[in-house]
C-alpha cells in the first residue's frame, strides 16, 4: 500500500508512520515528489490497517497498490522518475525529463583509437551517454566475447578524456563491483533481464541501472524485473525497449513501440528505445529512432562503429558517425513538437 502524507506533514509524522509499518511488518520505502512525500509499504496487504494507517497525523489517504509490481508503479509513485546518469568527474545527464537522451556507441569496444574516435564522434554529434560492450553475452560461444578488464579500462580513460559518462553491460554478480567501478551505469541485457542473482546484486550497487526488455518478455515481467533491483534498494532504474521475439523474420527482432506508452501508464520509471537491437539492420535504425522519439521514449540507444563493415560484433545494425549525425538531426524537430529537446 502507499501512504500519502499531507503537503503539511513533519519530519516527526513522517517518522511515526514509516515506525508504524515497520512495526506492522511492512518494508518501507519513502519518495519525496514535488507536491507530496508519499510511504511505499511492502507486504501482505492487510485491509485491516488501512483506517489505523488514515487516522495517525499528518495522513492525507492510504491507497492500496493492487500490480504486482509495486514500487515500479504508479501507484506507488504518480510522478515521472528522474535519474541521474554521471558526475564523478563527468558532466551529469538526468534521464526521464524534457530532454531526450541519446545513448550511443559501438556495440563493443575493440581498441582505443576505435573507442575513442566513436566517442568523440558520437559527443560532437549529440549523444549524451557513452554505450560500449566490455563483456559480449554471444549466442555462440566461439563469438567475439568482448576485451573484459581491458575493455572496462579503455571505456573508463575515453569516459575521462571526452567527458562522457558511460553505459556498459554486467553479465555475472560477481563483476558488478569492479564494472561499477569503471563505469557510470550498468546495463541488464535481455539474455539476462531474469537473472535474479544479478538483478538482486545491481540493487545494491549505487550505479543507476539500465534494464533492458527480455526477448520473449511480457510488460508485466519487465517491471517485475525492475522490482527486484528497485526492492533491493537502487531506486535509479531505466527501463530499455529493443524489440521481441515474434515469428517476423524481416528485421532481427520486432520492435514493440506501443510498450513505451503501456510503461508510462503503469510505471514512472524512464523508457528508452534501442532501434539497433529491435531491427538489427542499419537501414531502419533512424526511422524508428524517429517513431521512438514521437511515441514519447525518454531516449534512444544506438549502435555506432567508424567501420561497421569490420566490426567484431553486429555490424550489420551499426551506424556510421555521418549516419549517426544525420538521424540525430532528424529527431529534433519531432522532439520539439513533443515539447522536448535532443
Amino acid at each position: 500500500m502507499v501512504v500519502v502524507l499531507r503537503r503539511d506533514a513533519t519530519p516527526e509524522q513522517l517518522e511515526a508512520v514509516v515506525d508504524r509499518l515497520h512495526r506492522l511488518g511492512f518494508a518501507v520505502h519513502v519518495s519525496r515528489g514535488t507536491e507530496r512525500t508519499i510511504v511505499g509499504a511492502i507486504g501482505d496487504r492487510r485491509p485491516e490497517h488501512i483506517p489505523q494507517l488514515e487516522a495517525m497525523p499528518g495522513v492525507e489517504r492510504v491507497v492500496p497498490i493492487l500490480r504486482p509490481f509495486k514500487l515500479a508503479s504508479r501507484e506507488f509513485r504518480p510522478e515521472p522518475s528522474l535519474v541521474e546518469v554521471g558526475g564523478d568527474g563527468v558532466p551529469p545527464v538526468v534521464v526521464g525529463g524534457s530532454r531526450v537522451v541519446v545513448v550511443a556507441g559501438p556495440c563493443a569496444v575493440e581498441s582505443e583509437r576505435q573507442i575513442d574516435e566513436v566517442a568523440r564522434a558520437v559527443k560532437e554529434s549529440g549523444a549524451s551517454i557513452l554505450r560500449a560492450g566490455a563483456y559480449k553475452p554471444r549466442t555462440s560461444p566461439y563469438s567475439f566475447q568482448g576485451l573484459e578488464r581491458e575493455g572496462l579500462e579503455l571505456l573508463a580513460e575515453v569516459r575521462r578524456r571526452v567527458q562522457i559518462p558511460v553505459v556498459t553491460e554486467v553479465l555475472n554478480p560477481r563483476d558488478v563491483e569492479v564494472v561499477a567501478e569503471h563505469a557510470d551505469m550498468l546495463q541488464i541485457g535481455a539474455r539476462n533481464m531474469q537473472n535474479f542473482a544479478l538483478l538482486r546484486e545491481v540493487g545494491r550497487s549505487d550505479r543507476p541501472v539500465l534494464l533492458k526488455r527480455g526477448m520473449a518478455a511480457t510488460v508485466e515481467e519487465w517491471l517485475m524485473a525492475a522490482e527486484y533491483v528497485l526492492s533491493a534498494g537502487n531506486s535509479r532504474v531505466v527501463l530499455c525497449e529493443r524489440g521481441i521475439r515474434t515469428f517476423e523474420t524481416a528485421t532481427r527482432n520486432t520492435l514493440d513501440l506501443s510498450a513505451v506508452a503501456v510503461v508510462h501508464e503503469l510505471s514512472h520509471l524512464p523508457v528508452l528505445v534501442d532501434p539497433s537491437h529491435g531491427t538489427g539492420r542499419a537501414a531502419y535504425v533512424a526511422p524508428m529512432a524517429r517513431a521512438a522519439v514521437a511515441a514519447g521514449a525518454d531516449g534512444i540507444m544506438v549502435e555506432v562503429h567508424p567501420s561497421p563493415d569490420e566490426a567484431l560484433s553486429d555490424g550489420p545494425q551499426q551506424l556510421t558517425p555521418e549516419a549517426f549525425a544525420q538521424m540525430v538531426e532528424s529527431l529534433r524537430p519531432i522532439a520539439a513538437a513533443l515539447g522536448r529537446f535532443v
